[in-house]
């Protein structure tokens, strides 16, 4: 097994040994932590006044955004599901080396602070608007809060389940479409302001190491973060023209590439190898990646700026979406399940219920084996 999956694995049972030991045990209350096997909780009453009060301002926009967010939500499902169904089936071509879906943890496999700025984003989106939605339509709640499932953090807005499944089907899908429709608004709004505000300050400046393959040729030369700006004497400024030269390369040549490395240049040579996909072209084995820099200084502002908008807006949209996927809990699970069973007769509502929630297991399981593998 990985070495890396193997600590990370041990830190994991470590840490909620420690958290059950100081906080197991206890009665689960309205308010407070309450923890249980690798699920964690804190629920607290103070911001229901703050939702009470944004829902009651406009109760039929509300309404009708959360019509929106039903026919986003079943359109949603019904890519997502193709999506993995597609990956699933290069995952199984490929002896699971390609394809899969990307885990989420913030220093792991996204960058730590970007990460956590753009997974509370998300979270706050998400569940402030299930929670204005369910009020709107008049459902009360019971609690908001934060949530721990294992090494996944979340956040919750926790509404009268027994009102919530006396409701109508229509009020329901409201409440199950609010969260992941906030999701896809604040990834496109996220998206605008990049593109008119950030972008236009930005300038291209090299290729980005994002990644080195094991074994490759440039393995124990490059580092992931190194910023090529120059190949045989030749400068670099943008991933088109990385590619450009490396068309043009044979396996075996040997290239000097001008490298900026924790702000000093490096002179590094590299000899290339064969390109999987291109036996006559040559390889680096490298992750290219544009990289930027400000056209107008003050790197250290729009930078990180540029940065935290752009997780924010992969990670709004990636989860919204992957919400959507027909699978009990999430909340496209819950909006197909509530249609199933409303709109077919029992006998046959269960069958296809339990078949939809084996086979999105299967797409997931299927899905996560690259991802598992890399760690």
């Amino acid at each position: 097994m990985n070495t890396t999956l193997v600590i990370i694995t041990f830190a994991i049972i470590a840490f909620w040994a420690v958290l059950y030991a100081l906080y197991g045990k206890r009665e689960e209350k309205e308010e407070g932590l309450t923890v249980d096997f690798f699920i964690a909780m804190w629920r607290t009453k103070r911001l229901l006044g703050f939702i009470d009060r944004l829902a009651g301002r406009n109760r039929k926009f509300w309404r009708v955004y959360a019509d929106v967010g039903i026919v986003l939500g079943f359109m949603g499902m019904a890519y997502v599901f193709y999506a993995l169904f597609k990956t699933a089936v290069a995952t199984l071509k490929s002896g699971g080396h390609n394809g899969g879906v990307q885990l989420v943890i913030p220093g792991v496999t996204i960058p730590l602070w970007y990460g956590l700025v753009g997974l509370a984003v998300v979270m706050i989106v998400h569940e402030l608007s299930h929670g204005v939605t369910a009020r709107a339509d008049g459902l009360p709640l019971k609690s908001v809060g934060l949530v721990l499932l294992a090494v996944i953090p979340g956040a919750f807005v926790e509404p009268d389940e027994e009102r919530l499944s006396k409701a109508s089907l229509r009020t329901r899908l409201r409440v199950y479409g609010a969260g992941s429709m906030a999701n896809v608004a604040t990834a496109l709004i996220t998206l605008l302001i990049i593109n008119l505000a950030i972008t236009p300050l930005l300038q291209p400046s090299g290729v980005l190491v994002s990644g080195v393959l094991e074994n490759g040729p440039s393995h124990g030369i490059l580092q992931k973060g190194d910023v090529i700006i120059g190949m045989n004497g030749v400068q670099i400024k943008t991933i088109d023209q990385f590619i450009g030269f490396m068309n043009k390369t044979k396996p075996g040549e040997v290239v000097t590439l001008t490298v900026l490395r924790h702000g000093k240049e490096l002179k590094l040579k590299v000899k290339l190898g064969t390109h999987p996909d291109k036996p006559g072209e040559g390889f680096l084995g490298i992750y290219p990646a544009q990289n930027m820099k400000s056209k107008i200084g003050f790197d250290w502002l729009i930078m990180p700026l540029f940065f935290s908008l752009y997780w924010i807006y992969v990670l709004n949209i990636g989860i919204g979406l992957m919400n959507l996927f027909p699978l009990v809990p999430l909340d496209g699970g819950r909006m197909l399940d509530d249609v199933i069973k409303r709109y077919l007769p029992e006998g046959v509502a269960n069958p296809v219920r339990y078949l939809t929630i084996g086979f999105g297991l299967l797409l997931l399981a299927v899905n996560l084996i690259p991802a598992l593998a890399n760690l």
